[in-house]
């Protein structure tokens, strides 16, 4: 007659055998603040929006090639160009 076996109990871990929590752990970690569960991103209420624009291959893949936040700098590029300029009235 098959008896069934009782489940192998986990082996124990020594605590002192765990990995070193790196800079990078902590980043990618969830951020608590009690049990309230801490958002990342941009806080609500931000002034900006989403939207689909069409720029030369050039003048996008210049902008990429300065590294992350390309899409800042192209905001303040922008922005600076609006200084001097007014962009011109199109009738519909």
């Amino acid at each position: 007659m098959n008896v069934k076996k009782h489940a192998t109990p986990p082996a124990w871990t020594d605590p002192d055998d765990a990995p070193d929590l790196t800079d990078e752990f902590f980043q990618q970690a969830d951020e608590y603040f009690g049990e309230k569960l801490v958002r990342r991103g941009r806080p609500k209420g931000s002034d900006k929006t989403a939207t689909t624009v069409r720029f030369d291959n050039d003048v996008l893949e210049a902008f990429k090639a300065t590294g992350p936040r390309w899409q800042t700098r192209l905001n303040a590029a922008v922005r600076d160009w609006l200084k001097t300029h007014r962009p011109e009235e199109v009738d519909v």
